[in-house]
């Protein structure tokens, strides 16, 4: 594909973001453009709203993954694009859309010019959520294909174009979301001895909530507990009833996320003997930790420095992506792509340089031939 071809299928994806399991219009243009290679070689199966795309080896010994996130977020485009957001309160705000436009690049080149082996293209759903990898895993559609060996990439804003950027070892943090239901016993402000305020219970909670991390995690491991949001209350003289948290857990190690889960319901029984109230808890989304095999990424290392692609070591980061469970049955790796943007990822106003796509396709391709 040219340069032209590429902009056109990343702008036209860009105007259609859609949420986890609702990427229909993106699975339709998807295959409408897949088709369009018209070559002989390319075997389509749908899954749910995403797709596998097989690219038959020429001598196949192998098969070899490459994995594409397809869905966006709910956040509200705040961009200059002529080419913006269609649908109301939904963004690319991830990079999904350029991660799909490489993926076609490289779809299209490996089955113009086919390697010895199989290249399984997965373009998964939901990787924001509720999470597409591991209903992947478990299909059966997927493991007829025994893939030996799996990889992806994900933009990173601040980097510059040209560059890519790994590390052998753990990349992404284990993470998990966390809603936390308050209920207590509402009533007017001017008796709040009759009452059970979850205003107060709720505030009290956050604070005590950081000293999980600083009391009860190893200080040589890493975890952090965030909330971001706390809704709470009804009027500004009715002693609130209920209140709700919602945050994230992020660790480096699968062994303090448990710890830090163990501390959190102790602190939920405390206080709900404490402020005679009742708090539900929901962990939600839960993705597993990014753990790159070294002797790929090594290849990989090599591989991009022949085609004059600047490589960066990484360091570990407690952002997290479902990619990981792929890691932790399939031997591979991810990489972070520069795309030199001056906001960040999931921002509403999410730039990035277009010219990072032919590097991205030049990158998974030299990796692919490679392996």
């Amino acid at each position: 594909m040219i340069k032209n071809e590429l902009l056109t299928i990343r702008r036209s994806l860009h105007q259609i973001p859609e949420l986890g399991f609702q990427e229909y219009k993106t699975q339709s243009f998807l295959l409408e453009t897949i088709k369009k290679m018209n070559r002989s070689n390319i075997e389509i199966t749908k899954w749910k709203t995403g797709l596998f795309v097989l690219v038959k080896g020429n001598n196949p010994k192998k098969t070899i993954g490459y994995r594409t996130d397809i869905d966006g977020l709910p956040i509200t485009e705040e961009t200059d694009f002529p080419f913006k957001s269609q649908h109301p309160g939904q963004m690319h705000a991830c990079g999904h859309d350029l991660h799909m436009t490489i993926a076609l690049g490289v779809l299209d080149e490996i089955s113009a010019n086919a390697i010895d082996d199989n290249v399984l293209f997965i373009f998964q759903p939901a990787e924001e959520g509720p999470g597409g990898a591991e209903p992947i895993l478990s299909s059966d559609t997927f493991k007829q294909w025994k893939v030996d060996s799996i990889f992806a990439l994900h933009i990173a804003p601040e980097l510059p174009v040209g560059t890519v950027s790994t590390r052998a070892g753990i990349l992404f943090a284990n993470t998990s979301e966390l809603f936390l239901d308050f209920t207590g016993k509402g009533g007017h402000a001017a008796y709040p001895h009759l009452t059970k305020d979850m205003i107060v219970t709720a505030s009290s909670f956050i604070t005590q909530l950081q000293q999980i991390i600083s009391r009860k995690v190893d200080p040589l491991d890493s975890g952090v507990i965030t909330i971001g949001k706390m809704t709470a209350g009804t009027v500004q003289n009715i002693i609130a009833e209920t209140a709700r948290l919602e945050g994230t857990i992020r660790t480096l190690q699968p062994e303090t996320m448990t710890i830090i889960k163990k501390e959190l319901e102790n602190i939920i029984k405390g206080f709900e003997i404490a402020h005679d109230c009742t708090i539900e808890v929901d962990y939600g989304a839960m993705y597993y930790q990014v753990n790159n095999d070294k002797v790929y990424v090594d290849k990989f290392a090599e591989a991009v420095q022949k085609s004059d692609i600047q490589f960066i070591e990484a360091n570990a980061a407690m952002t997290g992506e479902d990619f990981g469970y792929f890691l932790k049955e399939i031997p591979g790796f991810m990489f972070w792509l520069g795309v030199d943007s001056p906001y960040g990822l999931h921002h509403s106003k999410l730039t990035p340089n277009e010219d990072a796509i032919e590097t991205g396709i030049k990158a998974v391709t030299a990796m692919m031939k490679e392996i």
